[in-house]
């Protein structure tokens, strides 16, 4: 038997291939399909099954994908409703691959749906759990999504009660030699208080994670809801996309249409412009959003652009777009693609450059909004005068910003900043707009 986790840095999303026997069973799969293929082919076996743990929010699965091209067994909770072809998997079902065996658990509160894996070894032994968003190293998975996932909504209240009898029924009971296996890590938005730990054991999980503390169900239910992240806006859409089957990766991206170098692209269309801060102050197109390249650039770009929108990215290099049209199409955003262009003709727009000094001689000259979150904003506050309104909230909320001096835009580093006072410059076009940058370090 061998496990293999697969891990995704930008969406802290880990996934697994389970081997014995020359079969593999794949659990909770990205979208790009290749490393598991890659396995595969490394380990001389074959991909016969995947398995999901719930449709999830915050990446696009490709379990259709597998089961187009290899006939592997799809497995899903009955509970889902899967519109694809699937076999379901419950509370006490299982199946063999190769030596050991691949049990379900119910373990809802993330979701109503959400099932755990139990793998048993070759001797019928409590080997591993792969707990899906069920449970985290150091947290469980938050239960305030399903209020917003298109179709399949579940209140918050209903499901972190859910949550606290998994925690007492179903994981509790089980060994402290159980490796934990869970489908997230730090910087995931799926709960609070990731560990930067990949794996654990449940006897580690049941002295160290909160949720396994002494306390009765109200008790769980505040700490559990209290202080969770926010939701972004591609969340609701991601489920959607995984109950019904996501299109296969290669495919679908060929039809983004990439443009030819410095194309004129469609006056007032929404442009994400993926290049780095100093290029896009120095001419970009008029409006566009300043979403740089980064670890983080598919969850900013599913927390600042809808769902319900289509879209141009720019980039300054054909190799750089190949690389944002995969992590577009982690969430599902090819699909709203309008193109890709290498430096687009018409970007004249500059933005205003910030000087440190003349700030520090008068603050009190600028309008400082901070877009951090509501919670950073709250527990380390910069500037006692300043606005807050998060980033993913700022297209819809500029309005609110005065207009009767230069507006001064800053997060707690720099990247989000960007994006900010690009969304800030292009509403209030006639006031200026400046970035903070990184030099928001010197003032925390």
């Amino acid at each position: 038997m061998n496990i293999k986790q697969f891990y995704d840095e930008g969406l802290a999303h880990a996934s697994y291939a389970i081997e014995s026997e020359g079969k593999i069973a794949l659990v909770d799969p990205g979208r790009n399909p290749k490393q598991y293929y890659d396995y595969e082919k490394a380990n001389k076996a074959k991909i016969v099954a995947v398995i999901e743990t719930h449709p999830h929010a915050d990446f696009v699965s490709s379990h259709l994908e597998f089961h187009q091209n290899d006939k592997a067994n799809i497995y899903v909770s009955k509970l889902v409703g899967a519109d694809y072809p699937h076999l379901a998997f419950d509370e006490g079902d299982s199946f063999q691959l190769g030596k050991v065996s691949l049990h379900a658990l119910h373990t809802p509160g993330h979701s109503p749906d959400s099932i755990s894996i139990l793998l048993k070894d070759e001797n019928g032994k409590k080997h591993a759990l792969f707990s899906g968003d069920t449970l985290f190293i150091g947290d469980v998975g938050r239960p305030d999504l399903r209020e917003k996932a298109g179709n399949m909504k579940s209140q918050r209240m209903e499901l972190a009660k859910m949550m606290y009898h998994t925690v007492q029924d179903k994981l509790r009971p089980l060994g402290g030699h159980v490796i934990v296996f869970p489908a997230h890590g730090a910087g995931s938005l799926c709960g609070k208080n990731l560990s930067d730990a990949r794996q654990s054991t449940m006897g580690e999980q049941k002295i160290s994670n909160l949720a396994f503390g002494e306390m009765d169900e109200k008790t769980f239910v505040d700490i559990l809801l209290e202080g969770q992240p926010y939701i972004p806006k591609y969340f609701g859409y991601n489920v959607d996309i995984n109950k019904e089957g996501a299109p296969a990766y290669k495919n679908s991206i060929s039809q983004v249409e990439k443009l030819q170098n410095g194309a004129t692209l469609p006056e007032g269309a929404l442009v994400i412009d993926a290049r780095k801060n100093e290029q896009f102050v120095a001419g970009h197109t008029p409006g566009a959003i300043n979403i740089m390249n980064g670890e983080k650039f598919e969850t900013w770009l599913g927390s600042i652009v809808r769902p319900d929108e289509r879209f141009f990215i720019v980039s300054d290099s054909e190799a750089e777009l190949n690389i944002l049209i995969d992590k577009a199409a982690k969430i599902g955003y090819e699909l709203l693609l309008l193109g890709v262009v290498v430096n687009p003709s018409g970007m004249t727009e500059k933005s205003d450059s910030f000087d440190l000094k003349t700030f520090k001689a008068n603050p009190e000259a600028y309008t400082i909004v901070d877009i951090r979150s509501k919670d950073e904003y709250t527990n380390s506050p910069i500037f006692n005068q300043s606005i807050n309104i998060p980033l993913h909230e700022l297209r819809e909320r500029a309005s609110e910003i005065p207009t009767d001096k230069p507006i001064l835009v800053h997060c707690a580093g720099g990247y989000r900043s960007a994006a900010g006072s690009s969304i800030v410059e292009a509403i209030k076009t006639d006031t200026q707009v400046l970035d903070f940058g990184d030099a928001i370090k010197g003032f925390q």
